[in-house]
């Protein structure tokens, strides 16, 4: 399929969210067969297992950007309009998409509640278990990162302040502004998919999966309750 508009894109984000989900089902159960062969013989199969589910999670992710990537080239405003989302999700953006400094807020609260459970005997996860050396590399690059998402922030606050270009009679330069805002999307979602791609690298396969699925969870949950939200039915205007 050609996503060179907003039409096609709309049908592709709703059989990819779909197609998650079904991903998904196949890290949880591939987490759990991980967890019952801890010790076993057949551990290395299992956790080869794991390994392949959290890679076609991570392929899927970089075929929603690739696809992003034609609409944003052909028209870039429904890019950042994105109808598909609810007025909820569209009133969180950063540049078009989600702040990619929010992935190590989900990493470290996630630890924090796997350590928990752990105290009170309920083990979930193991991302309770990020060793030192783990830790050191979240950190840089979450530093990488801010620098690079505050830079963008800038280039997109310049954009804005040379929104005169707009005003009627001054259109010479419109079609070369446009591209100006193509190209900061762009590099806001290249951020996107390399935060997620680097947390995930820094993770074992168990973590790299209670990650993703607490980041599907996350936008999934954000989705379903704009989209309540936006239901009048259920929320009547006064």
């Amino acid at each position: 399929m050609n996503y060179q508009n907003v039409e096609t894109f709309d049908k592709f984000h709703e059989a990819w969210s779909k197609q998650l989900q079904g991903l998904l089902r196949h890290l949880r159960s591939a987490q759990k067969n991980f967890r019952s062969a801890a010790g076993e013989s057949s551990e290395a199969v299992a956790e080869e297992e794991l390994h392949g589910a959290v890679k076609r999670v991570m392929v899927h992710c970089s075929d929603y950007y690739s696809a992003r990537r034609s609409v944003t080239e052909a028209d870039v405003a429904s890019m950042v309009a994105s109808p598909w989302s609810s007025q909820l999700e569209r009133a969180l953006q950063w540049v078009g998409g989600w702040r990619p400094t929010a992935a190590f807020h989900l990493v470290y609260t996630e630890s924090d509640v796997h350590f928990e459970s752990r105290i009170v005997g309920d083990r979930i996860g193991d991302l309770s278990d990020l060793s030192p050396l783990q830790l050191r590399r979240v950190s840089v690059l979450q530093c990488k990162t801010v620098k690079e998402e505050n830079d963008i922030t800038e280039e997109a606050s310049d954009w804005q302040d040379n929104a005169s270009l707009l005003v009627p009679g001054t259109v010479d330069n419109l079609d070369d502004h446009i591209l100006g805002l193509s190209d900061i999307v762009q590099m806001a979602d290249n951020l996107r998919l390399a935060t997620i791609t680097g947390v995930v690298a820094m993770l074992n396969p168990f973590q790299a999966a209670e990650f993703l699925t607490a980041a599907a969870k996350l936008l999934t949950g954000v989705h379903c309750w704009g989209m309540i939200r936006d239901d009048p039915e259920i929320f009547p205007a006064f």
